[in-house]
C-alpha cells in the first residue's frame, strides 16, 4: 500500500474512521455544514466497505477540514457556499484522496474537478472512480501532476480546495502562481512550523525548511515546511489576497518533521489576478433594521468595471463603477437575495464575476 500523500496527511492528527461517529448530531449541527459533513461522511463509509475492505480506502476523514474552513470563515463573517458560488460555475478539489470532498460538494449543488495524480494517490484514484460510479457521480476525475508542468492555464473554478498539498510540492511558488490564474478563490492548509529540530526560531522570518527524505513519517515526497510569516509572503508574492488565517495544533513549539509537533495553516485566499467580487459579511447577521454587507471588487487587470445589482431576479440597476474598490449595501433585506454582478466596461460588455447575497433569518 502507498504512502497517504497530498491531501491524505492533513488529516492524520485525527485517525478517525468514517463509521466511528461521536454520537447523534444536535439541532445546530445539522443547520451547519459542518454536520451535513458529517452525515454525509458516514453515508460514504457505508458505501465504501459495501465495494472494498477497510484496508482499500484512505483511512482518515478528509471532510473533518469542513468544521476548520466553517469556523474560519465565520469568524470574517462569509460562508464557505456563497464563496463558491460565482460566475465559472465550477468548483475543484486538488489532492483529493477518495473524493469525498467533491462528492460532499457536489451533494451540495456544486459542479465539481477531482485533480489528482494517480501515481501518488492511496489507491491510484481507483477508490474515487468506484464512488463516482457508486454514487451516480458527475465529478470529473482529471490525471495531472502538478510538480509537472501542468496544463490547467485554460481552466477557471470560483474556487479551488488545496488543502493538505502544498509542503508536497517541489514548486509550490509556480503551483500557486498558477492558481491564482485559474481560480477567485483558495481554501489552503499546509504544515508549518515555528522552530527547527534543535530549537532555532523561524516563525518571526520569512522562510522555508527543505526536508530530508528520511524526516517527517519518512515519506520522501515532503519538500517544503514554511514558516508562519514565510507562508504568508509565498502567498503575497504568487498573486493571493489573505481573507483569513488561523493555526492548528502544536501553536508553540512546532517543527517541520516531528510527528507530535505538528502544526497546519489554515487559509483562505482571494486572487488578486483574476477579476473578483465578494460580500462580507455574507450571509448578513439578522437584525431588526435593514442589514449592511461590504461589496468588494477588482476587474483584475486595472481596467473600467461596473458593479451592478438586482434582488429577487428583479431587474439590475448600478450599484459602483471603477476599477476596483469597496462599497456598502445597507438596505440587505432578510427574505431577499440579491445578485451583485461585475461587468467590465460602461455598458455591461461582459460578465467578469458576480456573488449572490442573502440574510439570516431571526433566531438563526
Amino acid at each position: 500500500m502507498r504512502r497517504p500523500t497530498a491531501t491524505q496527511k492533513q488529516s492524520e492528527r485525527d485517525p478517525t474512521p468514517h463509521n466511528q461517529g461521536k454520537g447523534k448530531l444536535t439541532s445546530e449541527e445539522r443547520r451547519s455544514l459542518t454536520g451535513l459533513a458529517k452525515q454525509y461522511e458516514k453515508l460514504l463509509w457505508e458505501t465504501k466497505l459495501a465495494h472494498q475492505p477497510k484496508s482499500f480506502w484512505y483511512p482518515y476523514g478528509t471532510l473533518k477540514n469542513i468544521r476548520i474552513l466553517e469556523q474560519l470563515l465565520a469568524s470574517v463573517g462569509l460562508g464557505l457556499l456563497p464563496l463558491c458560488r460565482g460566475s465559472y460555475g465550477k468548483i475543484a478539489d486538488i489532492g483529493s484522496a477518495d473524493g469525498d470532498l467533491a462528492f460532499f460538494m457536489e451533494k451540495m449543488g456544486f459542479s465539481v474537478d477531482v485533480i489528482d495524480n494517480a501515481a501518488t494517490n492511496f489507491n491510484l484514484l481507483e477508490g474515487a472512480r468506484i464512488m463516482k460510479e457508486a454514487l451516480g457521480s458527475s465529478v470529473t476525475i482529471r490525471e495531472i501532476d502538478l510538480n509537472s508542468q501542468f496544463p490547467l492555464s485554460t481552466e477557471r473554478y470560483d474556487a479551488i480546495f488545496f488543502l493538505g498539498t502544498l509542503y508536497h510540492l517541489k514548486n509550490p511558488f509556480f503551483v500557486l502562481e498558477r492558481l491564482a490564474r485559474m481560480a477567485n478563490y483558495c481554501f489552503v492548509s499546509t504544515r508549518i512550523a515555528s522552530h527547527t529540530g534543535d530549537g532555532l526560531p523561524l516563525s518571526s522570518h520569512p522562510l522555508a525548511y527543505l526536508l530530508d527524505p528520511e524526516e517527517c513519517n519518512n515519506d520522501n515526497t515532503n519538500f517544503w515546511i514554511f514558516s508562519d510569516q514565510g507562508l504568508k509572503r509565498l502567498i503575497r508574492r504568487t498573486g493571493w489576497s489573505v481573507l483569513c488565517y488561523c493555526a492548528v495544533g502544536n501553536t508553540t513549539n512546532s517543527t517541520p518533521a516531528d510527528q507530535d509537533r505538528d502544526q497546519r495553516a489554515f487559509c483562505v485566499l482571494r486572487s488578486n489576478v483574476l477579476p473578483t467580487i465578494m460580500a462580507l459579511p455574507n450571509p448578513v447577521p439578522a437584525g431588526e433594521t435593514a442589514g449592511t454587507t461590504t461589496i468588494t471588487w477588482n476587474t483584475g487587470d486595472g481596467t473600467v468595471g461596473q458593479v451592478y445589482v438586482s434582488a429577487d431576479r428583479g431587474e439590475e440597476s448600478i450599484f459602483a463603477h471603477s476599477p476596483g474598490s469597496s462599497e456598502a449595501a445597507n438596505w440587505i433585506q432578510t427574505g431577499s437575495t440579491y445578485q451583485f454582478r461585475l461587468y467590465t466596461g460602461t455598458e455591461r460588455e461582459n460578465l467578469l464575476a458576480e456573488t449572490t447575497v442573502t440574510r439570516n433569518e431571526p433566531g438563526s
